[in-house]
């Protein structure tokens, strides 16, 4: 048993084709099948059932796949212990962002983060939070940035930053007038929202759900970016919810319609998360404390109130 035939059975595993996953592994199809039919002869038992179509594992191909996976992550930590030993930081790093951090905290901490560690390759991936914990789980990312908590068994969580939830409330609404908004005022009926799938929705619905339920018969004006919700409630069809960061990009009439919470101020925890295994962990303590330090200057606030991602609420307090 090899470890590089464990990498072809785990790139199978996910590919569920013998063709692809040699392509992935940068083998031929006959190799790659010559191996893992190796393996399957020295275990004496068979690993994926070749009769359907995708290929499937068998119940113990399963259980051989996730121990696999546990193999091939600690061969990796043999050159991750010589790299820190040696204080390396460099290499491929692949790394989730979710859609509604990405474009304002990425331009943020990209460009000091390259000049500060030029041997390291960022392969940056725009994923919702459901991907980023399958692929994390698979091994196809070092670590991400997201929303949390998330609270998953085998996932560490480094906490960056604390972002506020801003209303955004156009001068056709009552609420307009208001020095500082209440929670308790807010109906989750009249915020426009992003699509499913994205947490910072699950993250409102979280926020209001104490107040009104969402009516779904109502309504309902949902879209992928917040520049659209900006757009909509222009046009007098609603208010809706902004992270802080992304309220320091828009027009000066548009920053007109900006208002703030009552303390605490709910807001949202963002976290580098990865693998408790940790490897690679000195590319990340340099992306935090690059990330931390480029947006200690931008967020201020103390007094905040943390909403859960999660489809249940759960609220955390910070001083």
């Amino acid at each position: 048993m090899t470890i590089t035939q464990l990498h072809y059975v785990l790139a199978v595993a996910e590919h569920k084709n013998f063709t692809k996953a040699a392509q992935k592994v940068f083998v031929t199809q006959p190799t790659l099948s010559m191996q893992i039919q190796k393996l399957e002869e020295e275990l004496d038992i068979t690993i994926f059932d070749r009769t359907k179509k995708p290929i499937q594992l068998t119940e113990v191909g399963q259980k051989i796949v996730q121990q696999a996976r546990n193999i091939v992550n600690e061969s990796d930590r043999i050159q991750d212990i010589v790299d820190q030993q040696k204080g390396f930081i460099g290499g491929i790093f692949r790394l989730g962002v979710i859609p509604t951090i990405m474009p304002t905290l990425l331009p943020m901490f990209i460009g000091n983060f390259m000049k500060k560690f030029p041997k390291v390759k960022l392969k940056i991936e725009e994923l919702h939070t459901e991907a980023i914990l399958e692929k994390l789980k698979e091994g196809h990312l070092d670590a991400a940035i997201a929303a949390t908590p998330l609270q998953i068994d085998g996932i560490k969580e480094n906490v960056l930053y604390y972002e506020p939830f801003v209303p955004y409330i156009p001068k056709e609404m009552d609420m307009h007038t208001n020095e500082k908004i209440d929670i308790d005022s807010l109906d989750i009926n009249k915020i426009l929202l992003l699509e499913d799938g994205h947490c910072f929705k699950d993250g409102i619905i979280n926020l209001c759900k104490a107040n009104r339920e969402y009516d779904g018969d109502q309504l309902q004006l949902e879209s992928g970016s917040f520049e659209t919700l900006i757009k909509l409630a222009n046009e007098g069809l609603g208010m809706t919810l902004l992270p802080y960061l992304h309220t320091l990009e828009l027009k000066e009439s548009e920053k007109k319609n900006l208002k703030m919470f009552n303390d605490p101020v709910p807001a949202r925890e963002v976290s580098l998360i990865y693998n408790r295994s940790e490897l690679k962990m000195q590319i990340i303590e340099a992306l935090r404390s690059t990330i931390a330090s480029v947006v200690k200057g931008a967020i201020t606030y103390q007094n905040v109130k943390i909403i859960s991602p999660l489809n249940h609420k759960k609220d955390f307090q910070k001083n």
